[in-house]
């Protein structure tokens, strides 16, 4: 499976590198694999989430998450075994991707070379920081190297925050972790830490241990097909990468999951129903005390009056 995924990713970075930035989908290419998205869309023709969904999926566990995308015939969007930065805060945000492979000076030549012609500043890890936006999640396949890997630290990190206000899912080792802490809301998930550096220029020759090969492609995290602008949810230690047309569906799910486990949980603790009769299918009797249960506590709910508005609605 891995050198499928290497050749489909390499084949996507030749298509674009002759038709414009190098290794980078085109905004034509990104809309062509992006069907089902019909919403607002980056310049870069990434699919742009509203920021309100965005806002809901921080309530959104992974098992409800999961629940909805595996049954939408998702089966490959989880992955975990993270070492997490501030592992008690939760990631929400827009991926925009990046894919490494092991070091070879001849294709960084020309990528470098067509990156000057592009304006691009500073070595290749900088490129996709620099083309982030805010919310964005930077994901990144280093596939999980580690000693001389690492081409993200705090400076880097830094500039990731300050374009994006978000963290990172990056397979591969980071330094300075102890300046990555201090930025308070830098939520990241990473495979390790090594003090030493990425060696990532053509002029390092046999010692180039990682080349760069794509930005804004369709890349492999572990186990996971992460797209540009599938929406990122970390937390509890897994991440999970939804695809953006399911976004509202996961968040409305979510919110109904915890409506129902409330009504359940206080209908049990008064002892009107027993614990077999809210664990398994509600009879309509309890579905209608449901409803009304909804309309009585719409202002004290934790979820927004305007989401159990839209609830009753459907019901």
């Amino acid at each position: 499976m891995r050198n499928v995924s290497i050749a489909i990713v390499l084949l996507l970075a030749v298509t674009s590198l002759a038709q414009a930035q190098p290794g980078v989908l085109t905004k034509e290419q990104l809309i062509e694999y992006t069907p089902d998205w019909k919403g607002e869309r980056f310049a870069d023709g990434r699919p742009k989430v509203p920021d309100t969904i965005l806002d809901r999926m921080k309530s959104v566990t992974l098992e409800e998450a999961w629940a909805v995308v595996t049954g939408a015939g998702f089966s490959h969007q989880y992955e975990d075994n993270w070492v997490s930065i501030h592992p008690g805060q939760v990631l929400v945000g827009r991926a925009l991707t990046s894919q490494w492979l092991p070091g070879r000076p001849d294709i960084l030549r020309v990528i470098e070379d067509k990156g000057r012609q592009q304006g691009r500043v500073g070595g290749t890890n900088a490129w996709p920081v620099d083309m982030l936006q805010p919310r964005d999640v930077y994901v990144s396949d280093h596939f999980g190297l580690k000693e001389n890997g690492a081409s993200v630290g705090d400076n880097v990190g830094s500039a990731i925050y300050a374009k994006s206000g978000n963290g990172i899912v990056y397979d591969g080792a980071v330094r300075d972790i102890n300046g990555l802490r201090e930025m308070e809301q830098f939520t990241a998930f990473v495979r390790s830490y090594d003090p030493s550096h990425h060696i990532g220029n053509a002029s390092a020759g046999a010692r180039l241990n990682s080349t760069m090969i794509g930005i804004n492609i369709p890349i492999r995290i572990g186990g996971a097909f992460v797209m540009p602008g599938d929406v990122v949810l970390g937390r509890d230690g897994g991440v999970i990468f939804i695809p953006p047309q399911l976004a509202e569906q996961v968040v409305r799910s979510s919110e109904i999951t915890r409506l129902r486990d409330e009504f359940g949980h206080a209908r049990l603790r008064a002892r009107v129903y027993t614990a077999g009769q809210i664990d398994g299918r509600w009879t309509d009797a309890i579905e209608a005390d449901f409803t009304q249960w909804l309309r009585q506590n719409i202002d004290r709910l934790p979820v927004a009056r305007a989401q159990i508005e839209e609830i009753l609605k459907q019901r």
